[in-house]
């Protein structure tokens, strides 16, 4: 078994679902008293927020890459960055590590693959939804048309994600209000809806909205389980 490295603590509320669903995972496939292999580096996210909304992203670069060297150096065979906004500086970790960097975007491309689906729905911080490092990937290594919500509703899923869901805190309101935001996706073609922002599945799930969902945060789990079993 590899060992897996996590950069987690963006935020610490799904950095624990991660850690969960990656030995559930593990325990499911091997059985008896197996567990993952895991390293887990965490950082202190209000220094991650504050240069997010300031712009600071060679900053974030640096913070990144560090952590990504300390695991590397630890003895992680792989590294999975547990946060889809922070994927901005992925290009960086990749460029100044030797280890495999396992991005959520492919991970989550190639579960949308498998069942066919062209025009996707994206939900997540106004980095993800806005930039094009996630929809990009998405578009050209998939072909996949991607559907963002309109700026506003941008506005209202991006400040729930920091107001709330970062802090644990789930509110039938803003369920609903992710809810109608999908279905409004939906009416403009959207076949399926990615939870792009690992702390949304925390209040969002498939039980909620008629169309397919693909949680981020369990499909890179499970497939840093599979990179971790595999040969």
């Amino acid at each position: 078994m590899k060992t897996i490295g996590l950069i987690g603590g963006m935020s610490w509320e799904s950095s624990i679902v991660y850690y969960e669903s990656i030995n559930r995972k593990v325990k499911e496939i091997l059985g008896g008293h197996h567990s993952a292999k895991i390293l887990l580096y965490s950082v202190d996210f209000a220094e991650i927020e504050a240069l997010q909304h300031v712009g600071s992203w060679n900053a974030l670069n640096q913070k990144m890459v560090d952590a990504a060297q300390r695991l590397e150096k630890a003895g992680a065979d792989f590294i999975i960055l547990c946060t889809n906004t922070m994927h901005l500086c992925s290009n960086a970790i990749k460029q100044h590590t030797k280890i495999p960097f396992l991005h959520i975007a492919l991970a989550t491309g190639e579960e949308i693959a498998k069942i066919g689906l062209q025009k996707i729905g994206l939900l997540g911080t106004k980095f993800t939804m806005e930039e094009v490092f996630y929809k990009g990937l998405l578009e050209d290594d998939f072909g996949l048309e991607v559907l963002v919500p309109e700026t506003s509703e941008r506005e209202e899923v991006h400040a729930i994600i920091y107001n709330e869901l970062v802090h644990g805190k789930m509110t039938e309101s803003s369920r609903e209000r992710y809810k109608l935001i999908t279905e409004n996706l939906q009416s403009r073609g959207a076949e399926g809806v990615i939870l792009g922002c690992t702390e949304i599945g925390l209040l969002l799930s498939e039980n909620d909205v008629s169309l397919p969902v693909f949680d981020t945060t369990k499909i890179h789990a499970h497939k840093a389980v599979e990179w971790a079993l595999g040969d």
